[in-house]
């Protein structure tokens, strides 16, 4: 491993050293992202095909009461956007591309530290013809806020749909029982900790 892609680990744990868990299954999982980081130093491009760095975003409206879901095709249910990081240790920065690449939108961070963490499966699947292995995602989270009214598009190669969901829609009629309950319910949870930043960038 190179000088840079070193430079780009440590600004990654720096981060999720700063950043404190919102419940046990955050302190769980990011104490196993940092044992990756020590053991894979390869973790931050999908070339790693046990874990590898991927980057989400959760985006709600103006008012903050509802979130943009796009209908995922690979796991045929509504879920947040994200991508790989490929790496990009600018995980912010690599959010805000696939929300704008899967949704047409542009949003904006509410703020630029972490919203959430978590470490999701993703089971064997065919990509692009190719076969691509169970593996892991140590999955850093963003919050992001976008203008409801703005034309919005899906990317038709890797989702179906795009619309705007209620907090409650979003976390129970996603398709995925785990993340409905586990990580979208958590993420409107936690939606209370940033009420004046939602209502101050959605004016």
């Amino acid at each position: 491993m190179g000088k840079k892609e070193t430079n780009l680990l440590d600004a990654i744990k720096a981060a999720l050293l700063a950043y404190r868990p919102w419940n046990e299954q955050e302190k769980r999982d990011r104490a196993a992202m940092l044992r990756f980081m020590e053991k894979m130093p390869d973790c931050l491009d999908r070339t790693n095909e046990t874990a590898h760095f991927s980057a989400s975003s959760w985006i709600v409206n103006g008012t903050g009461d509802r979130v943009l879901m796009a209908y995922h095709n690979l796991y045929r249910a509504w879920a947040w956007t994200g991508g790989h990081a490929d790496g990009d240790g600018d995980l912010l920065a690599v959010a805000l591309r696939e929300a704008q690449e899967e949704t047409g939108i542009h949003a904006r961070p509410v703020t630029q530290d972490i919203y959430s963490l978590e470490i999701l499966t993703v089971d064997g699947h065919e990509k692009r013809g190719r076969y691509v292995p169970s593996h892991l995602h140590l999955n850093v989270t963003y919050l992001l806020q976008a203008d409801e009214g703005e034309a919005i598009r899906p990317k038709t190669d890797e989702n179906a749909a795009v619309r705007w969901f209620s907090l409650r829609e979003a976390a129970e009629e996603c398709g995925e029982e785990w993340m409905g309950k586990r990580v979208y319910a958590k993420l409107n949870e936690k939606l209370s900790l940033y009420g004046r930043e939602i209502a101050g960038r959605g004016q």
